[in-house]
Parts: C-alpha cells; structure tokens; sequence
C-alpha cells in the first residue's frame, strides 16, 4: 500500500489492529459454540469476553512473535494476559491457525467488497449523470482510432456505465464467493472440533460455513475475488484510456478539471495534462498485478502449504486500497470533466462529410448497384477529401456514375446527421431502463 493512494476507510480494514479484532471475535465465538456443548466450561468463555474492550497492543504481540515466530501463538499469548492464562487455557480448543486467519481474510475481503461496491455506486451516479447530460451531443465515433461514423457523447457514458454495471455485479458475486469460514481443525476433518462450532462462528461473523476445507479454505474463491477486481481495473483503464485520447491538444473534445492554482509542468506553464487519467491508467496494471499471483495460490500441496500466505498479505491490501482509490478518483474524474461540444462538431466535420460514406454506399446497393461497383464509386470518392481536401458531398454531386443512379436530393438526404442518432433513446432504454 502506497498512502498516496490510499483512503482511511479501506486502510483502516488491514490495519494490524483490526486484524487482531476479528481474531479475537472468532476465538470468543468459538468459546460460546464450545461451551454449549459442554467441551469447556462456561465460565471459561464468559472470561474471554471480558477482553472485548481491550485495545490490542500490536507491538507487544509483535515482540512474543519475535520469540515464537508464530503469529497467532503471539496473539493468543497476549490475549491470555488480558483473560488470565488459566481463564484462556482452553482459547483456541481444537482449532488451528488456519482456521483463524482464513476466516478473518474473509470477513476483511468481505468488508473491503462492501466499500468497493459503494465507490462503484458513486462511479454509475457520475456516468448516469453525464449520459443524460450528453445524450444528445453529437461526436465522431471512432474505430482504429480513425474517424468512423458519428454517435453521441451520451452514448460514451451508458457504454462506460453498462460497463461498470457489469463489473458491479461480478464485484457483488465476488463477495458471495469470498464469504465463506472454516473452524474445521488440522487438515479440516473437525476431528477435534464440532461442526457446530464452525456454524457458530461463521453465523456471528457474517459468513457461511466452507463446504469442505483442508486445513485451509479452498483458493479458487480467492482467485476469483481478486480476478474480479482485475476486470474491474480494466474497466477503469478503458475509462481513463478515452479521456486521455479527448484531452490530446489535437482533438481536445474533453478534458480533466483544472483547478485554480493548478500546474501542469515544471517547465513549460502553457501545460494541461490528463495526469489523473494517466494515474488510473497505472493503478490499474498494479491491481491486475495481484489477479496472476491469486491464481497461482489455488494449487496448494496436499492438505495446506503456506506458499499462499505470504502472497496474500501483500494481494489483498494493495488490490482493494487501490481500486478504492482508482474508483473514487474516476468518479471525481467524470463529475467535473469538461466537456467540449463545438470541437466534437468540428472535429466530425474536419473531412467534409466523409463519415457518411456508409449511408452512401448502401444507397448504391439499394439502387441496383452492384457492391463492388458502389464500393469503388465511394471510395475513390472518399479518397479525394483525404488526399486533396475536397469536399464529399460536392464529389459525389459531381461524379456521373454516382449521380446516374442517385438524384442530388437522395445524396443531399444521405449527409443528415439525425440518422445516426435516431435510436439513441432505444439505448439509454436497454442501459438505464425507463428512467
């Protein structure tokens, strides 16, 4: 985790003290199921609650760690100072390590999906927004990133929207799949723990009971999790990416906000560049970054290696402290971009029309004109604006083969813009429903 681009609230769900804070809530719960059934006495589990305020010294668990080289027996040994070490001789009863620090990885991807969800709730507000606010205006579609056929700025947002949608109901499964527990013992056969314990513990934390565990839960679910936050990256990088392309000085149909006081470089002050775009751009390789390294701990020796373990506590954090800041810096990004109509209009009209060329070559075809034949006669056509400058509309008005089987008022009719846009509403329907 890099503070630059962190936020409190995601920070604050690794922070060591949080992490000892859910080890203790799955111990003590752990001690409620065991004493119901009788295995430790009731007074014994009644006594480790009373440790529920206690605000965990993270360096002290950090200097027994530094003796045992174990982190959970540091944790528990600490915990035993605050209970008293005979109160706290049957914590952790039949349980293993495992089942400690998978469950509480998953209650804090848990909590870590929650926030992601809301930053991408904030993301399709600004979309939504801004869809409806352009819906209507009109900009160059573009393919190979060459001029293709007109569309709408609106029509940008919903494609970016649906996206994200999308994304936001991977990130939503994403949660169901991570939100699993195992209190299940060495090798997961609960040869020394009640099932019941497990259901227990995982019903106060939030969680269902693994289906089946080793001594570990199974990481596909964390392979998917993490893939999931690398499609979304994705999703922010081809945002950013069509940003980036509207702010180039030569197109300048959009930019970023620049603020009063803002600079744009060290040496040259006339500078306005796309730097938060280009910054998503980064943040998203350093999430899809973590999605390889997921993958790799799915296979695991036997019942548990630790190969997984050191891999996770780097993964984890950084892939969610950083897509919560990606998402929430994008969401800032589109609220306040800056939109330039005029220069989509004359962008689109830098080639005299030329993005018409479909409308004509199918009025050929339709006109009794052989494919190949309208092909040619458009495109030789078209060749003249992009070579010369010329004008279509007039070249075509001009050519005795085009006009032989097209009046001037059916090629007058093929350069009216409303043609493209006609089914704009059709769409916001499909994305936005009827709203």
């Amino acid at each position: 985790m890099i503070p630059r681009y962190a936020r409190p609230e995601m920070t604050a769900i690794w922070d060591p003290s949080t992490k000892f804070r859910i080890w203790y809530e799955i111990e003590a719960h752990a001690c409620d199921a065991q004493a119901a059934l009788g295995v430790i006495p009731k007074e014994n589990a009644e006594a480790v609650w009373k440790a529920k305020d206690v605000v965990f010294d993270v360096d002290r668990i950090d200097e027994i760690e530094a003796v045992t080289k174990h982190d959970v027996i540091a944790f528990l040994t600490h915990l035993a100072e605050h209970v008293g070490s005979d109160q706290a001789r049957f914590v952790h009863q039949g349980m293993t390590s495992s089942d400690v620090l998978d469950t509480c990885l998953n209650v804090q991807l848990m909590r870590a999906a929650d926030l992601l969800i809301a930053d991408m709730d904030k993301l399709l507000a600004a979309l939504k927004r801004r869809a409806f606010e352009h819906k209507d205006t009109v900009r160059i579609g573009r393919s190979h990133g060459i001029h293709a056929e007109p569309t709408t700025m609106g029509l940008t947002f919903a494609r970016f929207y649906a996206e994200m949608e999308r994304g936001r109901r991977r990130l939503v499964a994403a949660r169901e799949e991570i939100a699993t527990g195992a209190i299940s013992g060495a090798v997961g056969t609960f040869a020394n723990i009640d099932p019941s314990v497990e259901e227990h513990v995982c019903k106060q934390m939030g969680l269902k009971p693994e289906t089946i565990s080793t001594q570990v839960i199974p990481r596909d679910r964390h392979a998917m999790f993490f893939a999931t936050l690398g499609v979304i990256a994705s999703s922010i990088e081809n945002v950013a990416i069509e940003i980036r392309h509207m702010q180039r000085t030569e197109v300048l149909e959009a930019e970023e906000f620049f603020s009063k006081g803002q600079k744009g470089s060290s040496a040259m002050p006339h500078k306005r560049n796309p730097v938060l775009t280009e910054n998503l751009t980064g943040l998203a390789r350093l999430v899809r970054m973590t999605v390889v390294p997921a993958m790799e701990n799915v296979a695991l020796w036997h019942e548990r290696d630790i190969s997984h373990s050191s891999v996770e506590r780097g993964i984890a954090p950084d892939a969610t402290v950083t897509l919560d800041f990606a998402l929430n810096r994008l969401a800032g990004v589109i609220d306040k971009l800056v939109i330039y109509p005029e220069n989509m209009l004359a962008n689109m009209n830098k080639f005299k029309g030329l993005v018409m060329s479909q409308r004509v070559l199918l009025a050929l075809t339709q006109a009794g004109v052989s494919r190949e034949d309208a092909y040619r006669l458009v495109q030789r056509n078209a060749m003249k604006v992009w070579e010369q400058g010329k004008d279509f509309k007039e070249e075509l008005l001009a050519d005795a083969e085009v006009t032989a089987a097209l009046s001037p008022a059916e090629i007058e009719e093929k350069f009216d813009l409303g043609y493209h846009t006609k089914h704009v509403d059709t769409l916001f329907k499909r994305v936005f429903g009827e709203s």
